[in-house]
């Protein structure tokens, strides 16, 4: 375990929202993070399958504690914490601004499921 993987992104285009015109601004997504942070676990994973494998998101549990206004480049970080089973892969998961500050954090889980061709 503890192998780590991270992904460089800047909050634009379909990342964002302005929550319907109910903020004056528009910031990073809580759905986009997750995003962020799923495609940043999965990137980790698949290289290391046998073939015709994948990994499929279970579950999320994180916190989204800080805007990102459009335009801020972040960094999405996993860390691969254990392996159960050999198919249940838990990861931490956070999304950090380019300032150094925690937009999100929390915890993931993928699947490795067969039958997926490469």
């Amino acid at each position: 375990m503890g192998i780590e993987n991270r992904m460089e992104f800047e909050v634009d285009g379909p990342l964002l929202t302005d929550v319907g015109g109910t903020i004056p601004s528009s910031v990073l997504s809580t759905p986009a993070m997750i995003q962020m942070m799923e495609r940043t676990a999965s990137m980790l994973a698949y290289p290391r399958l046998e073939p015709g494998r994948a990994t499929v998101g279970f579950e999320v549990c994180v916190k989204h504690v800080a805007a990102a206004p459009e335009g801020t480049r972040c960094t999405a970080r996993v860390r691969l914490e254990e392996i159960v089973d050999r198919r249940k892969l838990r990861f931490s998961v956070e999304v950090v601004a380019e300032d150094g500050r925690t937009i999100g954090v929390g915890s993931h889980e993928r699947r490795i499921v067969e039958g997926v061709p490469r």
